[in-house]
């Protein structure tokens, strides 16, 4: 099966406690109504989630599908084991603080029924002063952090960083970490979805009640030797790379070639327009290139645009 155009999806929007309405705002995403929307799940294979097909001759069409029974015309000759497509995209919009969470490294997630999750965030969107929590301070111990959630100091013990918008930050499996208030988020990971809650700054969830916590779990998750890391350092158009992804950042000025023969890839539009295959991408929008397809040209509308670029 030969395909020429990109492939986008339908999105599917979580309702969050800390979440607002800049999706809809900031990239025209057809929100629920009224509600606090925190994430947009944009593209992703699980059981209960599943991006559907929302162009071309794969319309309608579940991504689980389409790495099962298309894979090697849109995905190419993926050397993956895995049953499901092994990444997961999302937009977040934190107008509140997250909670302060961890994701099980490999190492431990089975004994404890999890899945690793590995991922990065790219800002897209900040409000002047926003920050994030990512690792511990220099020197805490597991036996001050265990006391410091005991008498809710957690706050003093993980080390904060302010963001703004072009910044992004690797979060591996095993470090402990919040989003900041007044954060648009892109955020590429593993395709799980296991979230170990440490902390939630003693606040109550969308019922009214508090949200349940897993102390045990993410104290037996968290990486008690990350120490105060830093923000992603781009090197080139290189942003992050890690044995689960590769993320680039292009800044168009002239057509260009999505890809190499062979290799499927996925694109976010962040600044500007680009057209890919007879169809234009705003920022927000996220398409893959099949890898079929791969000789297609992205081509900035306007005089320049920028794209985050995401393969395996």
């Amino acid at each position: 099966m030969q395909l020429n155009q990109p492939i986008t999806f339908e999105p599917l929007f979580a309702e969050r406690v800390w979440g607002g309405r800049q999706l809809e705002t900031l990239y025209g995403k057809n929100l629920p109504k009224g509600a606090p929307i925190g994430e947009s799940w944009e593209i992703v294979d699980r059981e209960a989630e599943q991006s559907v097909v929302a162009n071309g001759p794969l319309q309608g069409k579940s991504l689980h599908e389409l790495w099962t029974d298309y894979r090697e015309a849109v995905f190419g000759k993926v050397n993956s084991g895995n049953p499901r497509f092994p990444l997961l995209f999302k937009l977040l919009d934190a107008r509140d603080r997250l909670s302060v969470q961890v994701h099980p490294p490999a190492a431990v997630a089975p004994k404890l029924n999890g899945e690793p999750k590995t991922e990065m965030w790219y800002f897209a969107d900040c409000d002047t002063g926003s920050d994030i929590f990512a690792g511990l301070k220099n020197g805490v111990t597991r036996e001050e952090f265990a006391k410091a959630l005991e008498e809710g100091t957690v706050e003093e013990k993980i080390h904060s960083i302010r963001v703004k918008a072009g910044d992004a930050i690797f979060i591996p499996s095993g470090r402990i970490h919040a989003i900041g208030a007044g954060n648009v988020i892109v955020e590429v990971q593993q395709n799980s979805d296991t979230t170990y809650r440490v902390f939630d700054w003693n606040r109550v969830g969308l019922d009214g009640k508090p949200r349940a916590l897993h102390i045990a779990e993410s104290l037996e998750s968290t990486d008690f030797n990350d120490f105060e890391p830093g923000l992603a350092k781009q090197t080139g158009e290189l942003v992050v790379e890690c044995e689960f992804f590769r993320v680039e950042k292009w800044r168009l000025s002239a057509p260009r070639r999505a890809g190499e023969e062979g290799q499927f890839t996925i694109f976010t539009c962040i600044e500007g327009t680009v057209e890919c295959g007879g169809t234009e991408f705003k920022p927000g929008d996220f398409f893959l290139v099949p890898a079929s397809a791969s000789g297609l040209e992205l081509k900035p509308s306007g005089s320049s645009a920028t794209v985050l670029r995401t393969t395996l």
